[in-house]
């Protein structure tokens, strides 16, 4: 019932659908706006008109049709070089930081509606945080769960997450657990990005659809 396209080498950028047609549609509509992050990690971003190459498909699971991207896909086991693991773990630090830049400028009581349910700004930050943690802990980092509004301890706990990500990798999972290191930051980024793109649409006047 639902399907993602994911750019493998684009950390976040993931949209979903009902079908592999919507979903690359869905995927190209986000291209201006996860180019604002490839800005802010300082990498260079295809702009106007592209098209997709379909390099893997594969079928879903649970977590898939809950609305995750939770497939470890052959191109996420590719080995990182130290230039690839820099990359990674530099666009992984620039949605967080995206995250944060859209978050603070909104209001506290978002709109309600079909884009994301109940959740204010301050819940969302929250759970942002708290999902952090356990990301942190698939990949080794073991921290004592940071409250989401002490920036100090979340900052520490993302720092040993990035210092993870940044070590070259021969693709194999991570902490002896499942996730590689392109799949990890695949998975933080598009979680961060996923919500900053929420409260982006239910803080705008005319959200996206």
């Amino acid at each position: 019932r639902r399907t993602f396209a994911s750019a493998p080498d684009w950390p976040g950028w993931s949209r979903s659908g009902k079908t592999l047609p919507a979903a690359l549609e869905a995927i190209a509509g986000y291209l201006d706006r996860y180019a604002v992050v490839a800005r802010i990690a300082g990498e260079p971003f295809p702009t106007g008109d592209i098209e997709f190459e379909i390099i893997e498909t594969g079928e879903g699971g649970s977590g898939t049709e809950f609305g995750v991207p939770s497939r470890v896909t052959d191109a996420d086991r590719r080995p990182t070089t130290a230039a690839d693991a820099d990359r990674l773990a530099r666009l992984v630090a620039a949605a967080w930081a995206r995250f944060d830049e859209i978050a603070a400028a909104a209001p506290e009581e978002l709109r309600k509606g079909p884009r994301g349910g109940g959740r204010d700004r301050t819940k969302l930050v929250g759970h942002v945080a708290e999902a952090d943690w356990y990301y942190a802990r698939e990949i080794g980092v073991r921290v004592t769960q940071p409250a989401p509004d002490d920036a100090a301890a979340v900052g520490t706990m993302q720092a040993a997450m990035l210092q993870v990500l940044r070590k070259p990798s021969d693709g194999s999972p991570l902490a002896d657990r499942k996730w590689t290191a392109r799949y990890a930051a695949h998975r933080i980024a598009w979680h961060s990005l996923d919500h900053a793109w929420e409260i982006e649409d239910r803080t705008a006047a005319d959200p996206t659809p």
